[in-house]
């Protein structure tokens, strides 16, 4: 099982005071012990960068971290898998960034989902039974 992380888990890593940036480091740690990978689909990325200074922090993040954190690239097969768990959970694009973070769980045969937005989460993955969301408690 590995671990994905949702916009708001890796929110915690680029800012230093983040309620959550110990209970994503230690995650990271359990799965860097059991050898899993810490995913990051890209898509997530897009809903971070906005704008030069933070654009700046989260690429100084990603620079730091480019050992610890595998970035999943959204390709066809990921893409359709995605669509299939938007049209199962009967939703709309709206989703889809959170849709992105249950199929990199899914498409491994399951994993841990560390979000600040367990709702939305915990309904995209309802049909998963591999698939665990754990929320990072408050932002």
């Amino acid at each position: 099982m590995n671990v994905v992380l949702d916009a708001e888990a890796v929110n915690a890593l680029i800012q230093e005071r983040h309620p959550a940036r110990l209970a994503v480091r230690r995650a990271m740690t359990a799965a860097e012990r059991l050898g899993r990978d810490v995913v990051v689909p890209t898509v997530t990325l897009a809903e971070l960068y906005r704008g030069a200074g933070r654009n700046r922090a989260l690429d100084a993040m990603l620079a730091r971290e480019s050992a610890a954190l595998l970035l999943r690239d959204t390709d066809r097969g990921l893409a359709r898998l995605v669509g299939a768990i938007l049209a199962e959970a009967h939703v709309g694009s709206e989703y889809l960034a959170d849709a992105h973070a249950v199929a990199a769980a899914v498409e491994v045969g399951g994993g841990v989902v560390l979000t600040g937005d367990p709702d939305d989460l915990s309904r995209l993955a309802a049909p998963y039974r591999t698939v665990v969301i754990e929320e990072l408690g408050s932002k």
